[in-house]
């Protein structure tokens, strides 16, 4: 008997690739940062206004004294003296006082764009940092990379927190088509293009045996893998200086030991589990 539901997983399938299209082109709209315009007029002043205006702004406009010191030996906030990290990176000091993080203010509308140079370089210049050239609007443009980082940071959690309503409804309309389309699929493949009513016997052969050890090995090695990874994450949390668990790696074994497991139970099913099938109902509209 000839199947009636062939098909319908490709369809499924093709039509959750270009709604992915779609996904990826909301996601990528708000991907792009601002270009930094480089002001001229800013440039010329930083040389001379930082060590002045920047100093007023760290000690009272900006009270950033409140939380890092006078000496920028760290309070309430983290120490700035003779921080490597942000002579090293130099760009990260400015993104921070015009975004802020955690329980820093943003500056990006309070403060002039003079005053948040002058306070930036004021930072990297006092209490034993120095940094040469001085920090400009043409070494933020330069340093800007093509995706924004506080958009990257949103990406590399499982669940954004600026998801909308039309990406909700997108991706759970992928999810359901590439489960209907990947089930499909493995229905014909487990099944046939043909259906022929009755209890079938089935007997593994040694290349069976071979690909579901292989299986069960790779959901094994995944698993160890993960494992490791976790605790690695951890540790790096409970280091003295936090490190970023690898969201990444952690999702990508994970999605590993599920599709081996997956891989494993379907073999089983072809070549080892005797099966059953029944007279299909031509005048279903659904399949299976």
């Amino acid at each position: 008997m000839e199947r009636n539901d062939a098909v319908m997983p490709w369809v499924a399938i093709v039509s959750a690739a270009m709604m992915w299209i779609l996904l990826l082109f909301l996601f990528n709209k708000e991907t792009a940062p601002e270009p930094v315009v480089v002001d001229q007029a800013v440039v010329a002043s930083i040389a001379k206004d930082y060590p002045t205006v920047g100093k007023a702004v760290f000690e009272g406009k900006g009270n950033c004294v409140g939380c890092h010191g006078a000496q920028g030996q760290g309070i309430i906030g983290p120490k700035l003296a003779g921080d490597e990290k942000l002579l090293k990176d130099p760009v990260y000091v400015h993104t921070i006082l015009v975004n802020g993080k955690g329980a820093m203010p943003a500056y990006g509308n309070t403060l002039t764009e003079s005053e948040i140079y002058a306070v930036a370089n004021y930072v990297l210049n006092s209490w034993g940092n120095k940094i040469d050239p001085l920090l400009t609007p043409a070494t933020v443009a330069e340093g800007q990379t093509k995706i924004d980082p506080a958009v990257l940071k949103n990406r590399s959690r499982f669940v954004p927190e600026d998801l909308k309503l039309p990406e909700i409804f997108l991706a759970t309309f992928i999810m359901v088509l590439l489960t209907y389309g990947l089930i499909g699929l493995y229905s014909v493949w487990a099944e046939g293009m043909e259906l022929h009513p009755g209890i079938h016997k089935v007997r593994s052969s040694p290349l069976a045996v071979m690909a579901m050890l292989t299986t069960l090995a790779l959901t094994v090695v995944f698993s160890v893998l993960f494992v490791r990874q976790m605790v690695t994450d951890y540790a790096g949390w409970a280091a003295k200086e936090p490190v970023m668990p690898n969201v990444t790696a952690e999702g990508f074994y994970a999605a590993m030991i599920l599709l081996t497991l997956a891989a494993a139970l379907a073999l089983y099913k072809k070549y080892f589990m005797d099966g059953e099938v029944l007279v299909e109902d031509a005048s279903g509209e659904f399949p299976w």
